[in-house]
C-alpha cells in the first residue's frame, strides 16, 4: 500500500455510539489519497474497541487514562503520515472534507498547523434558540476563505509533523479545556503560522438526551469552570466583577429574549464565577 497522504487520530473514552457516526463518515471520504484513520482509546469500558474493529479502524489503548493530550500524542507516536489531523469522537465530517484538509496544507506550505471551520449540530429534542445566543458546543467560524488564524479548536485541527519535532508533544498536565491551546501558543511564539482552511469544515454533534437543555446546561457550567482555570493558569482570569456581569447578561438574555439556550450561556458563565469565587 501506498504512504498514507495523511493520518486521522480519533481520541475517545466511553462515546462508542458518538464513535461510530464519526468513523462512519471518515469512511466514506472521497480523498482520491491513501489515508490512515486511528482510535486512541482512553480507557473506555464501553464497545469503543468492538465499534471500531467492525469498521476496520486501528485502535491503540494509550495506557492509563491520561486526557485528550495523552492520547493525542499516542496517535502521533502510533501514526506515519507528515500531516496529522485530529478530530474529536462526536463529529460527523462530510466526504470532501479530507480532501481539503490535504489540498489547504500543499497551498500553505509554510504553514505548520490548519484548523476548518466547526459547526454546531444538535439531533434530538434540542432547546429553541433566538439566534442571537452562541451555540451550546465549540464551534469555529472565520468566513468563507482561508487565512491566518490566532487559534483553532481541538474538534478540527491538523498539525503537520515536523512541527512536533521542534515544538514537542501535548502537554498531558494540561486537561478538560483547550487542551491544544498551549501547544499552538507556543507554535506561534516559535514563529509557526496557524491557517484557517475554509472548505475543511465539520459539524459538531449532540444527539439523543445530550442535547436537552438540562445536559446543555451541566456541560457548559462545566466548560465555564475549566475555562475559568485555563485562564487561571495563563493569568488572564478577569475580576469577580467582570464574570458577575456575564452571568447578569446571559440572565437578561434568556428573560428578554425568552431564549432557553441563554440559560445554556447562563451556565456557562455561572461555572466560571463558581471558579472564580473558589478559594
Amino acid at each position: 500500500m501506498s504512504a498514507p497522504a495523511v493520518s486521522v487520530v480519533v481520541p475517545t473514552r466511553n462515546r462508542s455510539d458518538y464513535l461510530a457516526v464519526a468513523l462512519d463518515s471518515l469512511a466514506d471520504q472521497r480523498a482520491g489519497m491513501p489515508y490512515e484513520v486511528l482510535v486512541v482509546d482512553d480507557g473506555s469500558t464501553d464497545a469503543t474497541v468492538e465499534v471500531a474493529a467492525l469498521r476496520g479502524v486501528r485502535t491503540v489503548r494509550a495506557g492509563p487514562p491520561g486526557g485528550l493530550n495523552a492520547a493525542r500524542n499516542t496517535g502521533v507516536e502510533s501514526t506515519s503520515a507528515a500531516l496529522v489531523a485530529f478530530v474529536d469522537d462526536d463529529v460527523w465530517v462530510p466526504p470532501g472534507w479530507l480532501g481539503a484538509l490535504v489540498e489547504g496544507a500543499a497551498r500553505h506550505p509554510w504553514a505548520e498547523a490548519f484548523g476548518g471551520p466547526i459547526r454546531a449540530r444538535l439531533e434530538g429534542p434540542a432547546p429553541r434558540a433566538c439566534g442571537r445566543e452562541k451555540p451550546p458546543v465549540t464551534t469555529l467560524d472565520l468566513g468563507p476563505d482561508d487565512g491566518p488564524a490566532g487559534m483553532v479548536w481541538g474538534a478540527n485541527f491538523a498539525v503537520r509533523r515536523r512541527a512536533f519535532a521542534r515544538i514537542g508533544a501535548f502537554d498531558a498536565a494540561v486537561g478538560g479545556h483547550g487542551d491544544e491551546e498551549d501547544w499552538l501558543m507556543a507554535l506561534r511564539a516559535a514563529g509557526g503560522e496557524i491557517v484557517y482552511l475554509a472548505a475543511a469544515g465539520l459539524d459538531h454533534r449532540r444527539a439523543g438526551d445530550d442535547s436537552r437543555l438540562r445536559a446543555l446546561m451541566r456541560a457548559a457550567w462545566r466548560r465555564g469552570r475549566l475555562a475559568r482555570r485555563s485562564d487561571r493558569r495563563r493569568a488572564t482570569a478577569p475580576g469577580v466583577a467582570r464574570e458577575l456581569r456575564d452571568v447578569a447578561g446571559a440572565g437578561w438574555h434568556a428573560l428578554r429574549r425568552r431564549c432557553p439556550q441563554g440559560l445554556i450561556m447562563g451556565a456557562h458563565s455561572a461555572g466560571r464565577l463558581a471558579e472564580a469565587l473558589r478559594r
